[in-house]
């Protein structure tokens, strides 16, 4: 089946590195930092909401920019998620870029890179289902999900039943997510240049 294989070559981990995250890498890396501390709180959201700013003009927007207030929430969110995966809050998170500590704003900055990073390669695995998998022809959408368990399958949670494509024809969101997840956790895709 033709598109089932023009499916699993942009599913490639090297295509969605191409594609998707050595560009996000990239804007990462061109993000000048003059001190890796912050003087205070007012300096902490800016440079937050700058760095969003500058990687989701380069990324998401091409040119395009947030208002300060949204590049600002959308950065606060990304560390926020993070620190509280580690047991603490934006409140750590604060004290770490004022003192330095635990790689002080720049590890931050680069939480905000992986979190838009992800974002970023998770639409791109659901754009490019989308695009592939016929909403209107259930056999074909079934087949197509088949094969792409069968090869992705070592990859994918043992939450996925690799026995039932049928269960992800309809909605492969979940599928999606732990090929996402999958990714994260062994693919180069997710490491910084």
């Amino acid at each position: 089946m033709a598109s089932a294989k023009i499916l699993m070559s942009e599913l490639d981990e090297r295509t969605i590195a191409r594609m998707v995250a050595i560009p996000h890498d990239e804007a990462r890396i061109s993000y000048y930092l003059r001190k890796n501390r912050v003087t205070d709180f007012n300096e902490y959201t800016r440079v937050l909401g700058d760095y969003c700013n500058h990687h989701f003009s380069r990324c998401i927007s091409h040119g395009g920019r947030l208002s300060d207030a949204q590049a600002t929430s959308w950065a606060k969110e990304f560390v926020e998620k993070e620190y509280r995966r580690r047991g603490g809050d934006i409140v750590t998170a604060y004290n770490d870029a004022h003192d330095g500590t635990n790689g002080g704003i720049r590890a931050q900055l680069d939480i905000i890179a992986e979190g838009l990073k992800a974002e970023a390669i998770e639409r791109y695995i659901r754009d490019t289902f989308d695009h592939h998998v016929a909403p209107n022809s259930w056999n074909t959408k079934v087949e197509i999900i088949r094969q792409f368990i069968d090869y992705c399958g070592v990859h994918l949670s043992n939450s996925i039943r690799r026995d039932q494509p049928e269960r992800y024809a309809q909605n492969y969101q979940e599928l999606i997510r732990s090929y996402v997840t999958a990714l994260q956790q062994t693919s180069s895709i997710f490491r910084r240049l």
